[in-house]
């Protein structure tokens, strides 16, 4: 019944993407949850089989990447955000601003480079200058201000308003907020139902992802919903010092981290989820997961060897939860496991040897 729904699904209406394990294959389609005549940015990934993730966890499952880090922005946030700003460049938007020096900034500044558009982003003091000179690098106009995503997001609220009483048409997109974001970053899970179809798979029997403000959570869990997969466990993973998800649902309400961001993480660096993100673990079954930024770091290594692509903190975390076999994925005891490689611009090379050395200090 569930793969006859789903092929349903996948099937009808127009075809809107090719998908299977590599972009270009066209030997099966889904339909994308998206308004069609709305131009979008992100490109289909592939879906890949982790031989060496399977060999960490105990019952050697299949284990999927979802290699969302090969989105045109370096990262997953490119679907919702690209989708977010060419609905509102259609209904007359002719200037972003955002507050993200992270992903959700450069997938801003990305789209409004392509619908050739002003892209104003506001970015805390802490941004790393290389993660500056690549926003600048696609034509953003990037503005520091404070020393907390905080303080730069009341910022560029603030530009917003005094843009538009000036009579000109700006639009403030939120960095992982807004149900176009989420409807966007839903399209991730449409395409992992069609290729897993293709590899002969049904559905997954938990799914990984990383959680920030709770974007990219959201989009998982509307994407669930749309092909069926209500039942299926999502592993919600986050670094110790970043973990505001978590905290929400032990206090039983989203709530402001104490001590604040203290991860290397620092694309997991909402102090306080979205309240969506947290009234989703009241209807779908979500499993709160914590790995140590060295794990994260020694999951960035691994997976550079095992797979050739390099990934920043936030993404690695949910790759740590795998290679570390957590409690909350292994008491599952999953046949079939999708992962989320979300991506991410937060690391070079150098970053990376230098967190290599401060792990030596941890």
């Amino acid at each position: 019944a569930v793969m006859s729904g789903l092929l349903k699904l996948l099937s009808g209406g127009g075809l809107a993407n090719m998908c299977i394990g590599s972009p270009s294959s066209k030997d099966q389609v889904y339909k994308s949850p998206l308004e069609s005549k709305v131009p979008t940015f992100h490109v289909v990934t592939p879906l890949l089989e982790s031989t060496f993730m399977s060999d960490a966890l105990p019952e050697k499952p299949k284990v999927f990447l979802k290699m969302d880090c090969l989105q045109p922005s370096g990262s997953f946030k490119i679907r919702g955000i690209g989708y977010t700003i060419s609905k509102a460049v259609q209904e007359g938007c002719s200037h972003v601003i955002s507050s993200s020096g992270g992903n959700a900034g450069y997938a801003a500044a990305w789209a409004g480079r392509q619908l050739k558009i002003k892209v104003t982003i506001v970015v805390p003091s802490t941004t790393p200058e290389f993660v500056i000179t690549r926003l600048r690098h696609i034509d953003a106009e990037v503005i520091v201000h404070g020393t907390v995503w905080d303080e730069a997001d009341v910022h560029a609220r603030q530009l917003l308003d005094q843009i538009n009483a000036n009579g000109r048409t700006a639009t403030y997109v939120h960095p992982f907020e807004g149900k176009d974001t989420w409807l966007g970053h839903s399209t991730m899970v449409h395409e992992i139902a069609g290729q897993m179809l293709v590899a002969g798979v049904a559905k997954p029997d938990a799914i990984v992802c990383v959680v920030g403000g709770g974007g990219l959570l959201c989009g998982v869990v509307d994407g669930c919903k749309a092909v069926g997969w209500d039942d299926i466990p999502i592993v919600a993973v986050e670094t110790i010092g970043a973990d505001s998800y978590n905290a929400a649902v032990k206090a039983g309400a989203p709530v402001q981290l104490a001590g604040g961001i203290t991860s290397i993480a620092k694309s997991l660096g909402a102090t306080k989820v979205s309240q969506t993100a947290y009234d989703h673990s009241k209807i779908h079954p979500i499993k709160p997961c914590q790995v140590t930024d060295q794990q994260a770091v020694e999951a960035i290594e691994l997976f550079l060897d095992h797979h050739r692509v390099l990934v920043e903190p936030a993404c690695a975390a949910g790759l740590a939860a795998v290679y570390n076999c957590s409690k909350e994925l292994a008491d599952l005891k999953p046949q079939v496991v999708a992962v989320i490689v979300c991506g991410g611009n937060i690391i070079t090379s150098e970053i990376l040897s230098k967190h290599k050395q401060n792990m030596k200090k941890w």
